[in-house]
């Protein structure tokens, strides 16, 4: 089995959450691939560029691929899942399902306007800490990716916080509701879930069979 990270979105491969997932491979001698998204041009990110890159990774011979997915990642994951049958499992960590409904509400109207005009908009880069112009072909690009769509049964994990102030617990209720070969996990966290590792680690391993 081949195992990838993909961290979320305004993230970095150095993130809190992708070390700690690191370190957990790393005691248990399992590789671990944790690519950089951001591919050195967070400005013209997209969901299709990430689909690419990622994709690019997987093993030539055929070697299985379990993808491990936080927010963005997360989403990511679930459309490689369904695209490429060399991924045999997921696990979705505080999945950005419904992520552009989200976050353009939050957003508003001119705010999302003037984005459009101006087709850039800064924002803060958790992974460089800063503010980073984002254009907004990357709206354009992720309206374009409906989850509905996303029929493949794979086996797959949910762990998602009960208090996430980014993505509702909601949005993985839904669609695990709909699709039985999805376990959905509810942990007592808020969309980081930096206080609940161990229960991440031991769910990660029961899943996984590690």
């Amino acid at each position: 089995m081949f195992y990838i990270y993909l961290h979320g979105f305004a993230s970095s491969p150095n993130s809190t959450k992708a070390r700690k997932i690191e370190s957990f491979f790393a005691n248990l001698q399992i590789k671990i691939t944790i690519p950089d998204l951001n591919a050195g041009d967070f400005s013209h990110l997209s969901v299709t560029r990430q689909l690419k890159q990622v994709a690019a990774q997987f093993p030539q011979d055929g070697t299985p691929v379990t993808l491990i997915g936080s927010s963005l990642g997360g989403l990511v994951s679930t459309y490689l899942g369904e695209n490429y049958t060399q991924v045999q499992r997921l696990v979705l960590l505080a999945p950005a399902f419904g992520f552009l409904s989200h976050w353009l509400s939050k957003l508003g109207e001119d705010e999302i306007q003037r984005w459009q005009q101006n087709k850039y908009k800064m924002v803060y880069h958790y992974g460089e800490a800063r503010e980073l112009p984002l254009h907004y072909d990357f709206v354009t690009d992720a309206a374009q990716y409906h989850e509905e769509k996303l029929r493949r049964p794979i086996p797959t994990l949910i762990l998602h916080g009960i208090d996430d102030e980014v993505i509702p617990v909601q949005a993985s209720r839904d669609f695990a509701q709909t699709r039985a070969w999805v376990e959905l996990v509810e942990l007592h966290s808020d969309h980081a879930l930096l206080n609940v590792t161990d229960e991440i680690n031991l769910a990660i391993s029961r899943f996984c069979n590690l």
